[in-house]
């Protein structure tokens, strides 16, 4: 049996409201992440126009979102950190660091697939 005895289209339903309070919530909560979506909402209109083909477009795309995916994990982690206590630990520094550096990492793919499809 499924976690919590859901199954089938109330599973989803389930899952769905829980994303959407994630998203929600990090949207409240992360500076970071409603200035990335403010990125996205510029960005794509102009991928949609500047990519050749649909494989360009979904490239550019695609990077956007990676973006903000990551920016959700990192989030995640930094929240699940701060649950533990607000005291400095090295591995607390680190696994946020960590989270940092994806979003970066993100960052930094996202412009190399631009400048590759573009130039």
């Amino acid at each position: 049996m499924a976690y919590g005895g859901n199954r089938g289209l109330t599973r989803i339903i389930k899952a769905a409201g829980y994303s959407w309070k994630g998203l929600h919530s990090t949207f409240r909560h992360e500076a970071a992440f409603r200035q990335e979506l403010l990125a996205m909402i510029v960005l794509v209109p102009l991928a949609l126009w500047l990519g050749d083909n649909g494989v360009e477009r979904a490239l550019l795309i695609g990077s956007l979102f990676l973006i903000l995916i990551v920016e959700l994990l990192n989030s995640g982690i930094e929240a699940a950190i701060d649950r533990i206590g607000r005291d400095y630990h090295d591995l607390s520094a680190r696994a946020k660091d960590m989270g940092s550096a994806a979003v970066l990492l993100s960052i930094l793919h996202a412009v190399v697939v631009w400048l590759l499809v573009l130039l």
